[in-house]
């Protein structure tokens, strides 16, 4: 009967004292031992890696910063627009219902004083 790989594998999987002994010997070979630690550092951040990692956040930190900055202002601007299109709009109106009350008030004192003035004048003066 021969080993196969498969069969090899399910050993050490069943065998905890067997894989501690087979790291044991992979591990006093230098050239193993060397693979793995490079192996594991490749894995590992470094500072220079943090360091990079910070400045890119801070990069991408600054660009939304300005991005952010910018669409305040576009809002701003547009809010300025739209409010100052309302005001206008009001002043507007109430120029215009100034006018009417104005002309309505015209209407009135001519209207009191065709009804009401005049005959009195006119029964004052003793024409009527």
């Amino acid at each position: 009967m021969s080993l196969t790989a498969e069969d090899i594998v399910k050993l050490f999987e069943e065998d905890a004292r067997a894989r501690r002994r087979l790291a044991e010997l992979l591990v006093s070979e230098p050239n193993v031992r060397l693979a793995l630690a490079n192996a594991i550092l490749r894995e590992v951040a470094t500072k220079e890696d943090l360091r990079q990692l910070r400045e890119e956040l801070r990069a991408e930190m600054r660009d939304l910063r300005e991005e952010l900055k910018s669409e305040m202002q576009k809002l701003r601007e547009e809010l300025k627009d739209y409010v100052d299109a309302r005001v206008n709009g009001l002043e507007r109106r109430i120029s215009d219902l100034a006018a009417f009350v104005r002309a309505s008030l015209v209407a009135i004192v001519v209207t009191l004083a065709s009804t009401i003035l005049t005959p009195l004048l006119l029964k004052l003066l003793g024409l009527l």
